[in-house]
């Protein structure tokens, strides 16, 4: 939603008040953590060639996921702290695989140092300049819950609450010993929501009682880790997981980041906090592999372009994290994995991610627009080094043209690109800039990147 804001003018200044679209790149409006992804449940594996990728092709994987110049260069990687569940590709390795004798006997952990290929993916990540790893559960042990089972639910039992907290911190440690530093820790995915696959239960008040056990253990660790909380499934479920955090000062004190999904509904209003606030996880319906820029699906580049705009906008979130990278068969991923084979496909719902996550970095603001035609749906960020980006969806179904005032810096030179049905990413000529007024034109139902410098 973007604002509209009224410039008032006073009685004695004859100048008319500035009535048209500008972009106040002088402003900040909230600041943006990154944008990530997930290669959990072994799709780190499979990227790392389970199923027949050629290490030529990997990289080319790799890149597209990673770089910040051949690629989207997203910034956050999410990570899947283990589940034993038997489903092909459908689970994690876990750490503690066995009861140690109870919530008070020393637990026996197990390393391997791969993680369902998480570890590797790691690795990669921070060469690629990844500073953010985001390590999230699914479910405690089966053995420290109410089902006796990791998957279906459940709740975690009370008298293990620190023997989780504890499971979790082993699980950021045998990460530092591999040199990646957890740097967002969660406990729970979806505790809204019973899944047939790996899955917990959490009320907010269960959430609020396991927090003060996982803060105080966390900030005794020595880990630079901070803890994130809910993951609810629906983005207006995770505001009474917010309100509870916010109304117990000890809870309130252990979280550092408000994390939830959207899969019951877009981002309508801002969560209930002035903590950091990320999306976290969510990619769209749809039962067969979509490579389709705008078909009307529901599940295409355009439907997800929107998404991150009304996310950022709407929903005021410091971050976009897409659920899955890449993945087999009929995925909801970016990237379709050959099965088996060494070959890949791209979708444009990879295209709408990399407009964003390649030009608007880590620590980047978000800048207001105002005055602006409806129908372009407009969102402009600054970046640390000075450089300022604009993202222009037109939802019309015909070109559209706009006059911006650039309040904070002019460009004479931009670097523009165009995302649709037959481009991505690709370079235009469509705008010209004269001292501090910008000039565009806008092809229909398509995402237009300007980057100046």
């Amino acid at each position: 939603m973007l604002l509209a804001l009224t410039t008032h003018v006073a009685a004695a200044d004859p100048a008319p008040p500035d009535t048209g679209p500008a972009i106040d790149f002088r402003a900040a409006l909230q600041p943006i953590d990154g944008f990530g992804f997930s290669m959990a449940f072994q799709r780190a594996d499979l990227l790392h060639g389970a199923r027949g990728l050629s290490p030529t092709k990997r990289r080319e994987v790799l890149d597209l996921l990673l770089s910040k110049r051949k690629g989207a260069g997203l910034s956050i990687l999410r990570l899947g702290i283990g589940s034993s569940t038997d489903r092909v590709y459908d689970h994690m390795p876990t750490i503690l695989p066995t009861d140690p004798g109870g919530p008070g006997a020393p637990p026996k952990y197990v390393w391997d140092g791969w993680d369902g290929g998480q570890v590797w993916l790691a690795k990669e990540a921070k060469a690629y300049g990844v500073e953010r790893f985001f390590a999230d559960a699914w479910s405690a042990p089966a053995f420290m819950k109410t089902n006796g089972s990791e998957n279906d639910g459940g709740e975690l039992l009370p008298e293990w609450r620190q023997a989780y907290a504890n499971y979790l911190v082993q699980y950021a440690k045998f990460y530092q010993r591999e040199g990646i530093g957890i740097t967002d820790l969660g406990f729970t995915n979806e505790p809204d929501w019973t899944a047939t696959y790996a899955s917990m239960r959490f009320t907010p008040q269960q959430a609020v009682d396991f927090l003060k056990v996982l803060g105080p253990t966390v900030r005794a660790s020595g880990l630079k880790t901070g803890v994130v909380c809910c993951d609810a499934a629906g983005w207006d479920r995770q505001v009474a997981y917010t309100e509870a955090i916010e109304a117990d000062p000890a809870a309130d004190k252990a979280v550092r980041t408000v994390t939830g999904h959207r899969y019951s509904g877009p981002t309508e209003v801002p969560q209930p906090t002035d903590k950091r606030v990320w999306m976290s996880e969510w990619s769209p319906d749809g039962t067969t592999w979509n490579e389709s820029w705008d078909d009307g699906s529901g599940y295409d580049g355009f439907t997800v372009a929107a998404d991150i705009q009304h996310t950022l906008t709407v929903g005021n979130a410091n971050a976009y994290v897409y659920w899955t990278g890449a993945s087999l068969g009929a995925t909801r991923g970016l990237i379709q994995l050959a099965d088996p084979g060494d070959d890949y496909r791209v979708s444009k719902r990879y295209w709408a991610l990399a407009a964003f996550s390649r030009f608007i970095r880590p620590d980047a603001v978000r800048v207001p627009v105002t005055n602006v035609d409806p129908s372009l749906r407009i969102t402009a960020f600054r970046n640390t080094d000075g450089s300022r980006v604009i993202e222009i969806l037109n939802t019309a179904t015909t070109g559209r043209s706009a006059a911006f005032t650039l309040r904070g810096g002019h460009d004479r030179h931009p670097d523009v690109y165009v995302t649709d049905e037959t481009r991505s990413l690709t370079p235009v000529d469509v705008v010209s800039a004269h001292g501090t007024t910008l000039t565009a034109t806008f092809a229909p139902r398509a995402l237009t990147t300007i980057v100046l410098d």
